[in-house]
C-alpha cells in the first residue's frame, strides 16, 4: 500500500468524525425512544430497569451499526479527482482563463 496524500488523510479524518458524531446522535435517539415510556407511564421498578438496559443495548447496536455503515462505505466512494475516461485525455485541472485565446474557442 502506498503512502496517502494529505488530502486523503484529511478526508479520512473528516469521515471518522462524521461517523462518530452521527453514530452517537442515532444511538442517543434510539436510547431515548426505548426508555421514553418510563417517563410517561408509572411502571414497576423492575420494568424500568429492564427498559433502561434494553435501551442501552439497542443504543450500542445502533452506534456500532452506524459506525460500520459509514466507515465501510468510505473507500468505495473513491476519490473525486478527475480521471481519464476510456483511455481518453485526463480532465483539465482548471478551466480556461477568460479573455485568453484557447484552441477550442
Amino acid at each position: 500500500m502506498g503512502r496517502r496524500s494529505q488530502e486523503d488523510r484529511d478526508a479520512m479524518t473528516v469521515e471518522i468524525g462524521f461517523a462518530l458524531v452521527s453514530a452517537a446522535f442515532l444511538a442517543a435517539a434510539a436510547f431515548v425512544a426505548v426508555t421514553m415510556t418510563t417517563v410517561y407511564f408509572d411502571l414497576p421498578r423492575t420494568a424500568e430497569r429492564v427498559l433502561v438496559r434494553v435501551g442501552a443495548v439497542v443504543a450500542a447496536v445502533v452506534f456500532v451499526a452506524r459506525l460500520v455503515d459509514v466507515l465501510w462505505g468510505f473507500p468505495r466512494r473513491g476519490s473525486r479527482r478527475p480521471t481519464a475516461v476510456h483511455g481518453g485525455p485526463q480532465a483539465p485541472s482548471q478551466p480556461s482563463q477568460p479573455g485568453r485565446t484557447s484552441p477550442d474557442s
